[in-house]
């Protein structure tokens, strides 16, 4: 038998030359406009920059800064808010969506999974306008339907700030519960219908098959769902900006400032601070990264005490 002969680098980067130049274009691209963006924020980061100027090392003061300023956690709580209260409709909302979908309760399924998309791919600026006149206070829908029972007009996006999250959250939930249905629909067709009968015929009553077979067989789904919806809850910028006019400071008392908003506020948009915007843009990395990790943790399975492979 011949041996087993060791080749280098080179040697196996010609030997499968076809292949790799296939792959090429993928990771010259992925270098140029992903790994480079990404080392170069980071760099800037430890940097103060106007964009045009000299560049000058500050260290980690655009770090400090961004800790010491109240506005960026004012910018943080009101997305953790907006993201946290939203998202409780839009999984939950989404799962019971797709489980009567996929039930044989509905006639013609087709007709509302386009319904129920329908938000996801219509215009943002166009749904936002529109929850605009919804909340708004002179000629409101919701004001007027409070009229109706001798109730004072209430101002949603003005005032002291404090209800700009409620349109907010209702827009952001309505918009993107569609999303999650539609996951959570593939996951149901895809679990086989012998899993269901099997456990019927073992004594499940319904309740137990949609909690003790198909939401454990949902989980690596729900997982991504969680994950994907930690990362729209830190990108959240379209809604709350046009619902507060255009406004740079998140509307009255800064009452749907988010981190999105705060970090484009200091560049390229409001400011030119570009090394203290690359902090913002990586501490929001860094928190979407523990997020979820820790929902990746909290949802893996894991073996009883004692249990042997």
């Amino acid at each position: 038998m011949p041996k087993y002969e060791k080749k280098g680098f080179f040697a196996t980067l010609y030997q499968y030359r076809v292949a790799y130049a296939y792959i090429a274009p993928f990771y010259i691209l992925f270098l140029i406009f992903n790994l480079f963006p990404m080392i170069s924020g980071f760099v800037l980061s430890f940097f103060r920059w106007d964009g045009l100027s000299d560049m000058h090392f500050v260290d980690v003061q655009n770090y400090v800064n961004l800790f010491k300023d109240p506005l960026f956690w004012k910018a943080l709580y009101n997305t953790l808010f907006i993201g946290i209260i939203a998202h409780i409709p839009i999984l939950l909302g989404g799962l019971i969506l797709a489980y009567i979908l996929n039930s044989n309760l509905v006639k013609g399924p087709n007709i509302f999974k386009t319904i129920y998309f329908m938000p996801m791919v219509t215009s943002a600026v166009a749904i936002t306008i529109i929850f605009s006149n919804m909340f708004g206070y002179n000629y409101g829908l919701l004001n007027w339907f409070l009229s109706l029972f001798g109730e004072a007009p209430i101002n949603w996006l003005g005032g002291d700030g404090s209800l700009i999250k409620v349109a907010v959250i209702v827009m952001f939930a309505w918009k993107w519960i569609g999303w999650n249905m539609v996951i959570y629909l593939a996951g149901m067709q895809g679990i086989n219908n012998d899993i269901y009968e099997a456990a019927a015929i073992d004594g499940a009553n319904h309740v137990d098959i949609v909690f003790k077979v198909m939401i454990p067989l949902l989980k690596p789904i729900i997982l991504f769902t969680l994950i994907q919806s930690t990362i729209g809850m830190f990108n959240l910028f379209t809604e709350p900006f046009v619902l507060t006019g255009s406004s740079w400071t998140g509307g009255t008392n800064n009452g749907a400032l988010t981190l999105m908003i705060y970090l484009l506020n200091k560049a390229p948009q409001g400011g030119t601070l570009y090394g203290y915007a690359s902090a913002v843009a990586y501490v929001i990395t860094i928190m979407i990264i523990l997020i979820s990790t820790v929902l990746n943790r909290v949802t893996e399975d894991r073996e009883p005490k004692g249990a042997k492979r």
